[in-house]
């Protein structure tokens, strides 16, 4: 079985008329653990403190980044290529997802196909001056994710877990990926970490200790957030509201944000 090579591959060039400032990635060993919110709330936290953000979903058999933004505009054309569309807070977005037809059309592709999409998004999408483009990584530690950590110049990534006991293994995993990828790893965001009662204010962990957590932090990575189960942020993101949200997990979440913009500058 061939192993990946230790350092990144050469990474392809956006188009001449891009000026992208800084790449981040967000990145989970599995799905299911909100990775997608979790770019979704980087975005809107570093357009909120005055940067040009745009958001690329890379995940394109599970896209789900115009949903939380409540995008479905298509990309339009121009002379130096097609435009994402915007947020209502000026981010610019591309998603597979606003190709389709219908947003619940399944995209039935193989690997190469994938990794080809992922590779058009990157150098052919005319994402204009940015600051920070953040990109939502396929789930795991495949084909997929490869294609991103070899053709995109990453400054950095943040993994997103949740405190099960069986986050613990595949957060290592994706760790050890990026390792060899020779990617800078900014931290680690526990979500789902804990259900605060409404009643008492007790928070009760719903899924256990923070197994993965402990794990982690023996691998000398820090934890950045730990966010709370909050209904009233689900219900945000499914009217593709995230960017309107303003509760606890705003406040709690600001620490990534100020670490991104204190590692990648």
């Amino acid at each position: 079985m061939s192993q990946v090579n230790n350092e990144k591959a050469t990474n392809e060039m956006p188009k001449p008329d891009n000026q992208i400032g800084h790449v981040v990635a967000v990145m989970s060993g599995k799905g299911g653990v909100g990775k997608s919110s979790i770019t979704g709330l980087l975005a809107t936290s570093l357009a909120k403190e005055g940067y040009k953000v745009g958001v690329m979903d890379a995940d394109i058999t599970g896209p789900s980044i115009p949903k939380l933004f409540g995008v479905k505009e298509k990309p339009e054309m121009s002379p130096a290529g097609p435009l994402p569309p915007k947020t209502v807070t000026g981010i610019n977005v591309m998603s597979f997802n606003l190709l389709l037809p219908n947003e619940d059309d399944p995209v039935i592709w193989r690997g190469p196909l994938i990794g080809g999409a992922i590779k058009q998004f990157w150098e052919d999408i005319y994402w204009g001056e940015l600051d920070y483009l953040v990109v939502d990584l396929p789930p795991g530690t495949g084909d997929a994710p490869l294609t991103v950590l070899q053709s995109v110049p990453l400054d950095g990534i943040i993994i997103v877990t949740s405190p099960q006991d069986l986050a613990n293994m595949v957060v290592r995993k994706a760790v050890k990926m990026a390792n060899k990828m020779n990617i800078n790893i900014i931290g680690l965001v526990e979500n789902m970490s804990y259900l605060e009662c409404p009643d008492c204010g007790k928070k009760i962990n719903v899924f256990g200790p923070d197994k993965a957590i402990e794990e982690t932090e023996k691998m000398g990575y820090p934890v950045l957030a730990k966010l709370p189960l909050d209904q009233g942020f689900a219900e945000a993101c499914d009217r593709g509201e995230i960017e309107k949200y303003k509760g606890d997990i705003v406040e709690k979440f600001a620490p990534v944000t100020k670490e991104v913009l204190a590692t990648v500058k």
